[in-house]
């Protein structure tokens, strides 16, 4: 594929474009200003100046404290951060909570706990709805004296299904028990305030909101009991041992900003572009559906399911006109199973393979949906026409 070609770039969801704005900001940091921030002299103490001015970018997109941010490597360092943490807190209760919708970042430790940390736990994954949502009922019977944590994240990276974390933190906060979120799909896209919420952990990361790949943010609640995943130095005031990734984290505070100023953009322009499109296919693609709740969802993404082809198939087409977007299904990485969240909300087998996440961003445009509409019908159609499932119109 050459650099020339247009690319219609729908795939925010597993990683977007860095904005040009926080390249710009980022630069200097790579060049000019390279010193230690945590040396002595002036050369890197103006270093240091610039990480703590991007945690108060960071702080005000989340409503929190900035001595409440801690730098990260990525998402899924600051969700096994949480949790690990929360279980060193808490070493007589040995039960946690969280859904069957998680990603992999929570999922494959909570289901491996025992490798992590040489003792037994019990492991609560709860169901979902039909539309992705929590079963609340559930919920609430299985919290107990004993449960450590119970984490839920705050919008589905598949789905784009919103939990009402509010309601299920106070919850748990009732109960004394800790309470975490991986929001790396939420920050930036949807308005989010710590300040008032029952919220001890959440985890972020920067290349979900336009900011490198290899940085993220652990928020953790001022008094709420700590232990570092990563011993060694005494940066992030002790919570997060490494030399600080100064670019990256300056440029994870400039893309913050962004969102602050976007935020309105991605709730207006591109919801009416993530609807236009949801709705052209779903009306000119006979046998598709929706994958999740239709109101509370990220306004970027859309799950659409097309019965009886293969999600990867669908993919490979896509690909033919330079098209990027998703499989729900997990085929992508190897497997020929379904996607566990699909198959978590009851999705049927016959649709849940041939699953699709289309997830915008600001980038993208109103032709570039038209272009979509214009190839996709014709792409499922051709599939089906090949597919020995494919039971006829």
């Amino acid at each position: 594929m050459g650099t020339a070609e247009k690319i219609v770039y729908m795939d925010n969801n597993a990683t977007t474009a860095v904005a040009p704005e926080v390249i710009e900001a980022m630069l200097p940091y790579l060049t000019d200003y390279y010193g230690n921030p945590s040396s002595m002299h002036s050369f890197g103490g103006q270093v240091g100046s610039a990480v703590s001015k991007a945690r108060q970018s960071v702080a005000a997109l989340l409503g929190c404290d900035p001595e409440e941010v801690i730098f990260t490597s990525c998402g899924t360092e600051s969700d096994s951060t949480a949790i690990l943490s929360a279980l060193r807190a808490n070493p007589e209760r040995r039960h946690i909570v969280t859904t069957r919708v998680e990603h992999p970042a929570v999922k494959n430790l909570c289901e491996n706990i025992s490798t992590f940390t040489g003792h037994k736990y019990r492991l609560t994954m709860l169901k979902v709805s039909e539309e992705g949502m929590v079963d609340m009922e559930e919920y609430l019977s299985a919290l107990s004296d004993d449960t450590a944590i119970v984490s839920m994240m705050w919008a589905n990276n598949e789905t784009g299904v919103i939990f009402p974390i509010a309601e299920l933190a106070k919850i748990a906060r009732d109960r004394g028990i800790l309470f975490h979120t991986d929001a790396v799909q939420a920050v930036g896209k949807i308005p989010i305030d710590l300040s008032g919420l029952n919220v001890d952990f959440l985890s972020l990361s920067g290349h979900k909101l336009h900011a490198p790949k290899g940085v993220g943010v652990l928020y953790v609640k001022r008094g709420t009991a700590f232990s570092p995943f990563m011993a060694g130095g005494h940066q992030e005031h002790g919570r997060r041992a490494g030399t600080e990734n100064v670019a990256s984290i300056v440029a994870l505070g400039r893309a913050c900003q962004l969102a602050q100023e976007k935020m309105a953009e991605e709730n207006s322009r591109v919801k009416k572009l993530r609807d236009k499109l949801e709705e052209g296919l779903l009306a000119s693609v006979p046998k598709s559906l929706l994958n999740g709740h239709k109101q509370m969802r990220l306004p970027n993404t859309a799950n659409i399911s097309f019965e009886y082809v293969e999600g990867e198939a669908i993919l490979l087409h896509m690909n033919r006109f330079n098209i990027c977007a998703s499989s729900g299904s997990a085929c992508t990485s190897g497997s020929l199973e379904p996607s566990h969240v699909l198959r978590a909300m009851g999705v049927p087998f016959t649709a849940a393979h041939g699953s699709i996440r289309f997830s915008l961003s600001i980038y993208n445009t109103e032709e570039e949906i038209d272009f979509v509409l214009d190839k996709m019908p014709a792409i499922i159609a051709n599939l089906r026409e090949m597919s020995p499932f494919w039971p006829g119109d």
